[in-house]
């Protein structure tokens, strides 16, 4: 049986040049093995902040690679180079505001600045693209508001049926799925 294929971003100019290490990247890695009983390896890069390359390896991963899962972290600021909301949203077929929207309302009750955080979240295909912030703190709060939904938003979109240990990470299908 074929292995279940998440991708995992890390948006960074500095990693991609390595100037310093993924931490983010690997933050996702090991919250998902920590979370996830399926069978999984990670389709895994680390891109500059530029938005043809970003497109480019979101599509990759999507299209060629088969995930049915796209984590990114990073790049969701309001600076001129945070440009991840922009290519996640190009390369969409159906966007998904309520991922963006639970993630800042739960970053607020951390930081007053979660306000500027663009994270959002999109399809393509038969593959969700999740964008998370870039620091390992928030990706761990972030992406534990949201989990609790992606694999039933996958079983929506003809994705494999991801599994979770229930103990660490509660996820939500309706009675009927």
């Amino acid at each position: 049986m074929r292995k279940t294929k998440i991708g995992i971003i890390n948006v960074s100019d500095r990693a991609s040049r390595g100037e310093y290490e993924d931490i983010p990247g690997k933050e996702v890695k090991r919250l998902l093995d920590l979370w996830l009983t399926s069978d999984w390896e990670a389709e895994y890069a680390v891109v500059p902040d530029e938005q043809p390359l970003l497109e480019k390896e979101l599509k990759r991963m999507a299209d060629e690679a088969g995930c049915c899962l796209v984590v990114t972290t990073g790049g969701t600021g309001p600076a001129k180079r945070d440009v991840t909301p922009e290519a996640t949203i190009a390369v969409s077929d159906k966007l998904m505001p309520g991922f963006g929207e639970l993630m800042r309302q739960v970053s607020l009750q951390y930081v007053p600045t979660a306000i500027l955080s663009r994270q959002t979240a999109g399809i393509r295909g038969s593959t969700l693209m999740v964008n998370l912030p870039g620091k390992p703190k928030s990706i761990k709060e972030c992406l534990e508001a949201v989990f609790p939904a992606i694999p039933y938003c996958i079983d929506l979109i003809d994705g494999p049926y991801l599994e979770t240990n229930q103990e660490v990470m509660k996820v939500f299908r309706p009675k009927h799925s």
